[in-house]
This record gives structure tokens, C-alpha cells and sequence, in this order.
């Protein structure tokens, strides 16, 4: 035994205060949206399963899990049948998840009903997803919860975890979570279903909900500048906000995490790497033109790319369609926070001056939105690229429904001239409704291409700015 039983259950006990009867200190009164997903899978699971909640570093993991204790305990859920555990502490990291439990069984005494397993940071831990199904295939009675920021799922895990574990991406705030967290009043908006139903509202209700929401563009500009992180929400100012994020991204993922758990000792080339896609954020990848550049190999490059893929650092769209015009298609790359290239580039409130980074950080904003929107089930996400590098930003397709959307973040009003990617895409596709992002809060209307499917009609175009976008994008749908 690496450490004695009475000092790791010291540690234990540090952990888990309410076994003396206290309770989980210093949590927000704020509650992250999948708060409410998360606790039906803790107390009336839908099916047996374990609990992945998976995100980037800083975005609330370990809150919610301690959020979702005390709601267990004002339940009523005995004390001693509920043990949180982080493998970031090294102590519980090198005496591991058995004798951790062992442990816990030993000191708490026999217990009768579910056992509340909450572990922190998973991946310290060797062989976690191995333990992981066994202990779903064979502990029925485990009601078991564990995080993880940079996680290394293999193959095996992948084959192994299916019908093991259910998995609830949490990732950085979304814009109508950022205001709630800021304490700032929301603007008195009708409620919506879709986006689609907004597209048929009359014409003076639009107008009269993008006067009510401008008070939403300060909001929205600073959250630009400090990203979807609840400590970045909540320090005094924009700098130390970017600080925050450059040591959590730079120091703490790249240079600490992908060695540790994903064995990367080329830690320079990959810092180089992301400093490249911070500069090209929303860009298409040309593979040929990044390894010439940066000195590096194609698969030295898509292996790293796998791995900030898999840290929640960025998020790839593949090129829309199918078969060959996939496989000889390129990524469009986008960070998984619109902060993270302004913090790392050391932009501070110039990036609102900056026509080209500003643009390039709503685009990030919006992308991440519409992921986290519609990213229900059997859901794809794509851009596509058509003749004389016609192009749409995003394309979602939902059990055969395909919605577009394309960012303008423009000075002025967007008219049909400047859509003819999204007009060329809904008219191949014969599509009805298509989606763009506007700047200007009074830029909030209805346009349609008379020239669209004369299978369907005309296709219409509904504008949206981008705060409101972003705030009736932060629910699921």
C-alpha cells in the first residue's frame, strides 16, 4: 500500500464533508444548463449506465457534479452512501480507484441501497474505461458519475463503453448562460420553439424584439472578449480574463495534459500548431500549406489534430456530401471558444477594432451554438463548398432535414448579393428556409431569393443578429 488507510481516508474526508455532516462549500447559486440532464441520469437513469461528463478544462465539470451532491443530500440520500473523489490529488491518484473504494467501504461500513459514486478527472486514472464496465456489468447498484478534460479513448473503450456509459458534453458557456452568470437583466422577448417559427412572425415583431434585445450587444462584446469560461465570466477585468484562459489552454492543456495523458513529448511543434489555428480560426485547413509552413508532416499534424480534438480545444467540420467529396475534401477548423484566439494572440479589446478577428470570433460564437443546439442524437454538422468557392458556413442535417446558416458580420445591411453561397446551396438542395447572421441589431428580417426551387418556391432567408442568434441557440432544442 503506497499510502496508509487512515491517510488516504483523511483525504477522503477533506473531500467529502458531509460525511460529518456538512455540506459541499462555496458553490455558485448559478447552475449550468445540463445540470438538469445530469441529475436524472444520477437519480432515475433512463437506462443502467455510468455517467461521462465530458468537457474542456474551467467549464464547470466539478461544480455540477458538487451542485448534484447537494441535491442528492436535500433529497435525502443517506451520507455515507455518496463518495467524491478527484484523481488530480496525487495521493488518490497513486493509491487508485480500487483501494480508493476499498477505502470508502471499509471506513463508511456496509450500506444498504444506490451507491453515488462521483470521480473527478478519470483520465490520472490507468485503465479507467476497463473499470468503468466492469463495474456497470456487475455493480447494479453503482450509480457512477465520472469527468474528465483530455480524455484518451482508445478503440477498445469506444467498442467496450457502447450501452456502458452515457456521455453529456459540457462545453464552454453559451452566451444566455454568460449573461445569467453575470447577474445582468435579460430583455423581455416572446418565447420561441424553433428559430424556423421566427421566420414567420410579422415583420413590426421582429422589429420591435431587436430594439428590446440591443441591450444585449455590451453583453455580447465582452463575452466575445472573455470567453465561455465561469471564471472568466466573473474576474474584475478583460485582462486578467485572457491571462486566465492563456494559462489554462496553453500551460495547463497543451504543455501539462498532452504529455501526461496522451504521451506528447513534441510539445513545441504542437504549440506551434495551435498558435497557427488561433490565427486562422474558422479557416479551411490546407493540410499541404500548414506542414510547409510550420515544418511539420501530415501525420504529425492530423495526429495532433486528433488530440486538441479530443482536449475540447477545437471542433472540425467535415466538407458537405458524401463518398469522394468528403475523402478529397478539406476541415474547416474552428476553436471550441471565441475567446481563446484573442486571449492567446494577446488582442485585449483591440480584437472589437479588429474587422477580421471580430468577425472571425462571432463565427466562432455562432459555430459553437449551433452545435450545441442541435447536437441531439444521429446529428451531422458540415460546411460546403461549392463552384468558383461558393461557400455555406454551417450545414446541420437532422433526420433528413437540412438547416443552413451563414455568418455576415458586416457593417450594414446583407442583401441577396452577398448570399450567393447560401442562395446557390438552398437552391441545389431545394430548401425553403436558410439562416444568416447579421451585425446590426436592426438587420432582422425576412429576405427571399425569387430565383429559388421551383420544386418548393421561393426560398427564404431569415437574419438574425448575432446576440439574439447566440441567446436563443444557448437552449437545446
Amino acid at each position: 500500500m503506497i499510502a496508509s488507510e487512515s491517510e488516504l481516508f483523511s483525504v477522503l474526508r477533506q473531500y467529502n464533508p458531509w460525511w460529518g455532516g456538512g455540506i459541499p462549500a462555496d458553490l455558485p447559486g448559478w447552475r449550468r444548463a445540463a445540470f438538469g440532464d445530469f441529475l436524472t441520469w444520477v437519480t432515475e437513469p433512463p437506462a443502467h449506465r455510468a455517467i461521462l461528463l465530458s468537457g474542456a478544462r474551467q467549464v464547470g465539470k466539478t461544480t455540477l457534479m458538487l451542485q448534484s451532491i447537494t441535491e442528492l443530500l436535500r433529497q435525502g440520500v443517506k451520507r455515507e452512501q455518496i463518495l467524491y473523489a478527484t484523481f488530480d490529488h496525487p495521493l488518490l491518484k497513486l493509491a487508485g480507484l480500487e483501494e480508493v473504494l476499498r477505502v470508502w467501504h471499509d471506513m463508511q461500513g456496509p450500506r444498504e441501497g444506490p451507491q453515488y459514486l462521483m470521480l473527478d478527472e478519470i483520465q490520472s486514472v490507468k485503465d479507467w474505461g476497463v473499470w468503468l464496465k466492469h463495474q456497470v456489468d456487475f455493480h447494479k447498484n453503482a450509480r457512477i458519475a465520472v469527468t474528465g478534460s483530455a480524455i484518451p479513448i482508445t478503440v477498445e473503450d469506444r467498442e467496450s463503453g457502447a450501452g456502458r456509459w452515457h456521455t453529456i458534453k459540457l462545453p464552454t458557456l453559451s452566451f444566455l448562460e454568460y449573461v445569467q452568470i453575470k447577474g445582468a437583466a435579460l430583455p423581455q422577448l416572446p418565447p420561441i420553439r424553433s428559430l424556423a417559427e421566427v421566420a414567420d412572425w410579422p415583420g413590426k415583431d421582429r422589429i420591435r424584439a431587436g430594439e428590446e434585445a440591443r441591450t444585449l450587444v455590451a453583453h455580447f462584446h465582452e463575452y466575445l472578449l472573455r470567453g465561455g469560461f465561469p471564471q472568466t465570466a466573473l474576474v474584475d477585468d478583460i485582462t486578467t480574463a485572457q491571462r486566465l484562459v492563456r494559462e489554462d489552454i496553453l500551460d495547463k492543456v497543451i504543455k501539462r495534459d498532452m504529455t501526461a495523458f496522451f504521451g506528447v513529448r513534441r510539445v513545441l511543434e504542437l504549440e506551434k500548431l495551435f498558435l497557427y489555428l488561433c490565427l486562422h480560426d474558422g479557416g479551411i485547413l490546407d493540410l499541404r500549406t500548414l506542414c510547409s509552413n510550420l515544418e511539420l508532416t501530415k501525420p504529425t499534424v492530423s495526429n495532433f489534430l486528433d488530440l486538441l480534438e479530443a482536449a475540447h480545444l477545437v471542433r472540425r467540420l467535415r466538407p458537405y456530401g458524401y463518398g469522394k467529396e468528403v475523402l478529397r475534401g478539406r476541415y474547416k477548423i474552428y476553436l471550441s471558444d471565441p475567446a481563446i484566439a484573442g486571449s492567446v494572440l494577446l488582442k485585449g479589446k483591440d480584437l472589437l477594432g479588429d474587422r477580421i478577428r471580430l468577425g472571425a470570433a462571432v463565427e466562432t460564437a455562432v459555430v459553437r451554438h449551433i452545435l450545441g443546439y442541435y447536437d441531439r442524437g444521429s446529428v451531422g454538422f458540415s460546411y460546403w463548398r461549392g463552384k468558383r468557392d461558393l461557400e455555406v458556413d454551417v450545414v446541420a442535417e437532422i433526420q433528413g432535414q437540412i438547416i443552413p446558416f451563414e455568418v455576415k458580420f458586416q457593417e450594414g445591411r446583407v442583401d441577396l448579393e452577398s448570399l450567393k453561397g447560401l442562395r446557390a446551396f438552398c437552391r441545389e438542395k431545394a430548401l425553403s428556409l436558410g439562416y444568416v447572421i447579421t451585425r446590426d441589431m436592426s438587420d432582422f428580417e425576412v429576405i427571399a431569393d425569387s430565383q429559388g426551387s421551383q420544386a418548393r418556391g421561393e426560398c427564404r432567408f431569415l437574419k438574425i443578429p448575432a446576440p439574439l442568434a447566440c441567446l436563443w441557440l444557448s437552449g437545446s432544442q
